[in-house]
């Protein structure tokens, strides 16, 4: 989509995506090889119950969804951060996450008319319409490829 394309006030939501045990242990290993993301069997006797996802193996599944349904052909050129970001409750496999992106406020710079500012939430809901993460998400485009 195009920065003219994204109107304050849109909501974007995509189909699911199905988070494997596989995925989970493979991610936690490499960027977040905490017990309770790693080890089946010790997840299983502490606090969650069972395996959990990283909350940052969450956060990449939305990025993804966002560049794949959104940003690929775009003037997006990155982001100076997130507002907030909560995981709010666990990501275990087989867990389908449907993403929804509200896009909250669009502004051109007041410094550079060839940099537009799009904050938007981008939230991701399980299988049973439960939020398991919400962040504000700034991103930037460039605007001097002829968009208004």
């Amino acid at each position: 989509m195009k920065y003219d394309d994204l109107k304050v006030g849109a909501v974007l939501t995509f189909p699911p995506v199905v988070v494997t045990e596989e995925e989970m242990i493979s991610f936690a290993r490499q960027y977040d090889p905490q017990w309770f993301h790693v080890d089946k069997e010790a997840a299983g006797e502490g606090r969650w119950g069972g395996l959990i996802a990283s909350g940052w193996l969450s956060c990449a599944i939305a990025m993804r969804q966002v560049v794949d349904n959104i940003l690929h052909d775009s003037e997006s050129f990155g982001s100076p951060g997130l507002e907030k970001l909560r995981w709010l409750r666990p990501v275990r496999p087989g867990d389908a996450l449907s993403l929804h992106v509200t896009v909250d406020s669009k502004r051109t710079s007041s410094t550079r008319s060839d940099l537009g500012i799009i904050r938007w939430s981008w939230q991701l809901f399980n299988q049973n319409g439960e939020e398991v993460l919400d962040t504000e998400v700034t991103s930037m485009f460039d605007l001097g490829t002829g968009s208004a």
